[in-house]
C-alpha cells in the first residue's frame, strides 16, 4: 500500500498534498521535528521527531518502501528514498526517480560549492502559484502510477 510522506518542516505545500492524497486514498504520514497543526482525518498521521540535524530525514528513509511517495526539496533526502525504490517530489512539482537523482545532487553540490566560496550569494526564487500547481498536477501523476 502505498503511503505519502511529507518532510514537513519548510514544505509550502502540505495542503495541496494532503487534497491530492485524499482522492487516491493513500495514507500520509507528515514528518517533522516541531508540533504542525495536520486537518483531523484518520489517513494523516503526524510524526513529531526529536530535534537535531537530519533527523526527520532519517525517519522517512528508514520507513520509505517502493511504491512509496516523498515531498521534499531535500536532495540528499529524495537520492536516498530513490534508492529505496519510492518516488521524491520536490515541492516545485520536479521528480526525483532514478534518471534524475544524479544530475539533481550533482547540480546541489556544485551551487553548494559556489556558495561557499562566495560566487553565489542568492537562495531559490521565490515559490509561485506556478510551482504549486506542478506540485499538484505531479503529485497526482505519481500517485496515480503508485496506486495503480
Amino acid at each position: 500500500m502505498t503511503i505519502l510522506y511529507i518532510d514537513a518542516d519548510a514544505c509550502p505545500v502540505k495542503d495541496e498534498a494532503y487534497a491530492v492524497a485524499a482522492r487516491f486514498g493513500v495514507a500520509v504520514k507528515v514528518v517533522s521535528n516541531a508540533f504542525l497543526r495536520v486537518p483531523p482525518d484518520a489517513a494523516i498521521e503526524r510524526v513529531i521527531v526529536p530535534g537535531g540535524l537530519d533527523v526527520a530525514d532519517d525517519w522517512i528513509a528508514e520507513r520509505v518502501a517502493p511504491g512509496d511517495v516523498v515531498v521534499t526539496a531535500d536532495v540528499p533526502l529524495a537520492d536516498r528514498c530513490v534508492k529505496a525504490g519510492a518516488v521524491a517530489l520536490a515541492p516545485t512539482g520536479k521528480v526525483f526517480d532514478a534518471q534524475s537523482i544524479g544530475m539533481a545532487r550533482a547540480v546541489r553540490d556544485l551551487m553548494s560549492d559556489l556558495r561557499e566560496a562566495g560566487a553565489v550569494t542568492g537562495g531559490p526564487k521565490p515559490f509561485s502559484p506556478r510551482d504549486r500547481s506542478a506540485f499538484r498536477a505531479a503529485l497526482d501523476r505519481e500517485l496515480r502510477r503508485a496506486t495503480r
